[in-house]
């Protein structure tokens, strides 16, 4: 564990004393610590996040799914430079590194007291050989996940084949859809903007990203048409659990889909030239109906080989999107990659739930030493690559025999119960003074920062703010994160705890 070490400080009786907890006591003195942060600097922020814990029994306010605006259009046209002038930050767009750990970047902005969440797709670049066949996955994909598409297009070049291959899309997906024709600097550039009328989008919107023209009137009539409440990134409630099943190429996901679905549903290969296909497949497992999501989302085409693995993130992340659970599945026969690692880093950066799935593992059965081998290996394999993930339920299967199939659904039961699992404001709070008694952080510059209040705000992912005085080192993080883990579990569910720095309140 290394640097968490120092706070190890031999046992504590920590899960004990929980135990014997007196809950009502608890949440009397909760409530104290909470009224102490009156005497700090507190933002908006932090007001509604206090505020939203006096709301419902358990003291946790759910807040609803921000509506989605995503930004669509062909490389270069100024999509980044928008999302940069919405957000009225720089630092957003350009410190960003789309592409490497993740396809999707999304932001939060607010406009005239609406908050909203923008999707930036300049994100999802390729090279520019097959560029109008990956511009179009990307606005199907961001066409799927959003309530509203800014469609930009660069005004002073005119609409371009891969524009209107997109305007189809667009069409069909009957959406609220605004033409944003950037570039025009100055009223002499609006007549190319009425030029763009000729793509059937209705009125063009010209703007300058870049300098902010246009902007702001764009922007009124999005609200206009933006709901309230995300229609599409709103989880409905007590619908089937939805599940995706994600790895590298050929690890059996297809093979693990057919076996559970009890028929071949799923395309196992690749056919060219059909770029979508849905397969959400309802599917009775254990008793109890799952959706599986569509991972397939866009099939690759042939003749674009070298944009694999732009394709296998960016359908990963379109799945994600949609899914609360994610099973990884991975190929015992082989050593474990860097693309698993970052299949599984995905998953944990999405904040959904995760069960791994180590497929083909009747073959190490086999009693020969090369087997015998790879399962040393695999071990060691396990420990070093996927430490980050010890949390994670591992269920052992083979999807080509059907075999332990069955042992998938306690996993996905136990990560989605998890990911749903808040714990009273009160306990933690008591958690929280139990575990810094027994083992204080360390002086720091002859400061010791202490921990003011500590809240669970939301679930899925479980997330947890501390209200401190100061900054706690790293390693003092990640242990609290591993006591949590110690006390309640958290099997299959990555854990977040933000900190929120507050200084004492100058006395006038």
């Amino acid at each position: 564990m290394g640097a968490e070490d120092e706070y190890e400080g031999g046992d504590d009786n920590i899960a004990e004393n929980l135990a014997n907890l007196d809950e009502e006591l608890a949440e009397q003195r909760a409530a104290t610590l909470r009224a102490s942060l009156a005497d700090y600097e507190l933002d908006e922020e932090d007001a509604d996040l206090l505020e939203g814990l006096t709301l419902g029994e358990d003291g946790i306010e759910y807040f609803p799914a921000l509506p989605v605006v995503a930004i669509v259009g062909r490389p270069n046209v100024g999509k980044s430079a928008l999302v940069n002038r919405i957000l009225g930050r720089r630092e957003a767009v350009v410190e960003d590194t789309p592409g490497v750990t993740r396809d999707r970047v999304t932001y939060k902005a607010e406009w005239m007291d609406r908050r909203f969440t923008v999707v930036d797709t300049g994100g999802w670049e390729p090279d520019a050989r097959g560029i109008d066949a990956s511009v179009a996955a990307q606005a199907e994909i961001a066409i799927d996940l959003c309530d509203v598409v800014l469609f930009v297009v660069d005004a002073m070049v005119g609409a371009t084949s891969t524009d209107e291959h997109v305007v189809r899309l667009l069409r069909k997906s009957g959406k609220p859809v605004f033409l944003v024709a950037n570039k025009i600097d100055d009223a002499r550039h609006e007549p190319e903007a009425a030029a763009l009328w000729s793509l059937g989008l209705g009125n063009p919107y010209p703007v300058s990203a870049i300098h902010g023209r246009g902007v702001a009137d764009l922007l009124d009539e999005v609200m206009k048409v933006l709901p309230e409440i995300s229609a599409v990134a709103g989880h409905e409630v007590g619908g089937p659990r939805r599940v995706a099943i994600l790895g590298r190429p050929n690890v059996g996901k297809s093979s693990l889909l057919n076996k559970a679905a009890g028929e071949e549903r799923v395309v196992v290969n690749d056919l060219a030239g059909t770029t979508r296909d849905p397969v959400d497949e309802l599917v009775e497992l254990g008793g109890r109906l799952w959706r599986f999501v569509d991972t397939a989302g866009i099939r690759r085409r042939v003749h674009l080989q070298q944009g694999a693995d732009f394709y296998a993130s960016l359908r990963t992340s379109a799945a994600l999107e949609k899914a609360e659970v994610a099973v990884v599945v991975l190929d015992v026969s082989e050593s474990l990659s860097e693309q698993d690692v970052r299949i599984i880093d995905l998953v944990i950066e999405s904040g959904r739930a995760l069960v791994l799935a180590f497929n083909k593992w009747d073959r190490l059965n086999d009693v020969d030493l090369e087997n015998a081998d790879r399962r040393r290996y695999l071990e060691r394999e396990i420990e070093q690559d996927l430490a980050h993930v010890a949390w994670a339920p591992r269920v052992n299967i083979s999807a080509r025999t059907g075999r332990h199939l069955d042992r998938l659904v306690p996993a996905l039961e136990t990560a989605l119960e998890s990911w749903d699992t808040r714990i009273p404001t009160g306990k933690f709070n008591a958690f929280l003074a139990e575990l810094v008694a027994e083992h204080p952080h360390p002086l720091r510059g002859g400061k010791q920062p202490r921990i003011l209040f500590g809240t669970q705000a939301s679930t899925r992912p479980p997330t947890f703010v501390l209200f401190t005085t100061g900054f706690l080192d790293p390693g003092y993080r990640r242990f609290i994160q591993r006591r949590l883990r110690e006390i309640w579990g958290f099997e299959g569910t990555p854990i977040i705890t933000n900190m929120r720095v507050r200084e004492k309140r100058q006395r006038a």
